[in-house]
């Protein structure tokens, strides 16, 4: 009678029979759905219209947290609420700063940067990602009022932009008005920046060139691939200028041939573009390789560089000793600079310093030292080439960028760049310093991930086990999720290391709605379904997202012999298991079937080998325990289940790890099972195509597949391992 009852009701909500019924065969569902149906007859009475009941089914069936089923069913009875779209566009119109304050009062000695951090992946894994339209400024005050809310805003902003405001997105975060940076032409007001008499007309040109316009630049050595800390750079850099209406160049800084690949050039790009980026323009330091020497000759004529023959070993350090050729003639340097140029002095036998003292003591940095390896882009043409320091700050002036952004350790190069810049009478941009992002659990380093491959600890730059872009791509991680994840650290002046954990959290948001449904068991076990109610297979109709029908199905075979998870049957029970057991049926998902054991099959050894089972409809008896996912006429797959390459939170920290990250590898970061079974559905899959295998967890298909056998990376599990949290 009960039951008739909720079918009424929940056809009165505007459900069809048919949905209503299915919705019965889950219990949590049906409570869930039945008590918002209650709630909101107390204000509407006993009629609800269908609009308001589709709105408490979608409530009921995708709400996380049970305690917050009143709440919204008022919001909803109140048409406060008005459409399921509205619960997308608005769930982050919400002051977050309340909810900081609650956490500031009670953890009064917590860091404030860490419990941002906190709050902010708690909310994003409970609201999902956030749309382009959420990250959109909202304007709130009349025009008469915006010269009051800059200087509020001023005041929420400490030096180099990070905020002290909780509220703000990163697109807010970005906006020229949200960050105590110049704007362009204004380079002379940026504390630090060095006025010269020419500073004013070279601001000038540089504004007609520019029309005003923000330009920033990501300029990665070709030398290695990008790691998740590449990703919060390309996403300053370019957010920057996309969120200031301007334009963002990829200049390769390949000043270094010896160790430049073309391979790292293409990866570059291809994860530029993977992250969702497009560069106004692609260029290379070597581009403007004449220019930077005859600016290197100009130096030495204003008596501001010299030819000096210390080898490198006398140059390490912050406290060398004055070059003895410092005080060399300008004409003698020009003569012996033209020298290195035609490839009259060997390796590490001259170079040309500048004269100047860096923010951090060290002395004359070198501009050109003598290399005989020929250039990717200009063959053998050069056996000179410049350094960074050099390089950088003129490149970025040639380009006319606005604002030079880069990471904190670079600050004690800005007086260099300054200086560089206005020793040469040459438009000065300005240098801004965020702080890195790192990961525990996590080693970037070009030179340590080399040692891992050479070691066959990992098998190349893209193993999803490391944290290169490449690797997260290959793994399953969407471009959204890392997108999202930069969002979410935000911009900082301090080095903000992050547990992959929340890293995982935005992938599991992003996965959820994009990954369509499959069935995969690693483990199998063999059952025969001895009374199967058809004589040929039945094809079955499984929802890719059950919260959301609309986005299709796709057909899976049910005969006979069926394949489950070993581990979801047990002989002998430990208390709490609901699977298949003796005397313990189990539904089948999606069939609307219910087996239940009859015969266990084993082996000369006593290993169960198959299982012999029959089956009933779901609704002709008592609702089992639990429905379990299978495959039948599956497909044989490979499948890779990735766990941390490290034991320890920091491989590199040789107080947490005495003998080196190589010593404090995780042996069991890799499990391949080689004869995974996986349902038809996903036959024509393509690399990097993702699914979620029902129960188990995200996966991606990996490059190594081939015809007649796919191969998966496990991206994420479904759920957060509160292990590693």
């Amino acid at each position: 009678m009960a039951a008739l009852d909720s079918l009424s009701l929940f056809t009165s909500l505007g459900l069809s029979e048919q949905k209503a019924r299915e919705t019965l065969k889950n219990s949590a569902l049906s409570a869930q759905l039945r008590e918002a149906a209650t709630q909101a007859q107390q204000t509407l009475g006993s009629t609800i219209d269908k609009a308001t009941g589709i709105l408490l089914y979608g409530l009921a069936s995708r709400l996380r947290d049970t305690r917050r089923l009143s709440f919204l069913v008022s919001y909803i009875a109140s048409k406060k609420i008005h459409t399921e779209p509205q619960l997308l566009v608005e769930r982050y119109h919400f002051n977050m700063g309340l909810l900081m304050g609650e956490a500031r009062a009670v953890l009064k000695w917590a860091d404030g940067k860490m419990i941002k951090n906190e709050v902010d992946m708690q909310v994003l894994h409970l609201l999902g990602p956030k749309l382009e339209a959420d990250l959109e400024k909202k304007f709130k005050v009349a025009k008469a009022r915006l010269e009051e809310t800059d200087r509020r805003t001023a005041k929420d902003v400490v030096e180099n932009g990070e905020t002290a405001d909780q509220t703000l997105s990163l697109m807010e975060q970005l906006r020229g008005e949200a960050l105590k940076f110049h704007k362009p032409g204004e380079n002379y007001k940026t504390p630090g920046y060095v006025v010269t008499p020419h500073t004013m007309n070279l601001l000038k040109q540089h504004l007609e060139i520019t029309g005003g316009q923000v330009r920033t630049r990501f300029p990665p050595e070709p030398n290695g691939i990008l790691h998740i800390g590449h990703a919060k750079a390309i996403n300053f850099n370019f957010g920057y200028a996309k969120a200031n209406n301007g334009i963002c160049f990829l200049r390769f800084d390949d000043t270094n041939p010896e160790k430049e690949e073309a391979k790292f050039f293409t990866a570059i790009c291809d994860m530029v573009a993977w992250l969702g980026y497009t560069p106004y323009k692609v260029t290379y330091a070597s581009d403007y390789f004449d220019q930077l020497y005859a600016w290197a000759v100009e130096l030495i004529r204003r008596g501001l560089a010299y030819v000096c023959h210390q080898r490198g070993e006398e140059l390490k350090g912050h406290n060398t000793l004055p070059s003895p050729w410092r005080d060399r003639p300008m004409e003698e340097s020009l003569l012996l600079f033209e020298a290195m140029r035609k490839g009259k002095f060997s390796e590490g036998e001259a170079t040309l310093r500048m004269k100047l003292v860096m923010e951090d003591g060290k002395m004359d940095p070198v501009a050109y030292r003598v290399k005989y390896t020929p250039h990717h882009r200009t063959g053998d043409k050069w056996c000179i080439y410049p350094t960074y320091d050099y390089t950088h700050c003129l490149c970025d002036s040639i380009e006319h960028i606005t604002h030079s952004l880069c990471t904190k350790e670079f600050q004690a190069r800005r007086s260099s760049y300054f200086w560089l810049c206005n020793a040469l009478d040459v438009y000065c941009p300005v240098q801004w310093e965020y702080g890195r992002l790192n990961l525990h659990y996590a080693v970037v380093s070009k030179r340590k991930i080399l040692q891992l491959v050479a070691t066959g600890a990992v098998r190349d730059w893209d193993d999803p086990r490391l944290f290169t872009l490449t690797a997260l791509r290959r793994r399953g991680f969407p471009p959204e999720a890392i997108n999202n994840f930069c969002a979410r650290v935000g911009v900082t002046v301090a080095q903000t290391t992050m547990e992959p954990h929340l890293l995982e959290a935005c992938v599991r948001d992003v996965l959820n709605d994009t990954a369509p449904r499959a069935m995969a068991v690693l483990e199998s076990l063999r059952v025969i379904i001895t009374n199967f109610p058809a004589a040929k297979s039945l094809d079955i109709q499984v929802p890719n997202f059950p919260a959301d029908e609309t986005k299709g199905f796709h057909q899976v075979p049910f005969a006979p012999i069926v394949f489950i998870e070993r581990t979801d049957f047990k002989e002998e029970p430990e208390p709490g298991f609901k699977r298949l057991a003796w005397g313990q049926p189990v539904g089948l998902r999606h069939t609307g079937y219910v087996i239940e054991l009859q015969h266990v099959v084993k082996g000369p050894s006593g290993c169960v080998e198959s299982l012999e089972v029959t089956c009933r409809r779901a609704d002709a008896g008592e609702k089992p325990k639990a429905f379990i996912h299978w495959v039948s006429q599956p497909l044989m797959c490979e499948v890779r289940l990735y766990e941390r390459l490290f034991q320890h939170k920091n491989p590199e920290d040789p107080t947490e790890v005495p003998g080196g990250f190589l010593s404090d590898l995780n042996l069991a970061s890799l499990h391949v099972v080689d004869a995974a079974l996986v349902d038809c559905s996903v036959a024509l899959a393509k690399p990097f195509d993702k699914f979620q295998f029902e129960r188990l967890g995200y996966f991606s298909v990996d490059p190594d597949s081939h015809q007649g056998k796919l191969v998966f990376n496990r991206t994420v599990t479904l759920k957060e391992d509160p292990g590693k949290v």
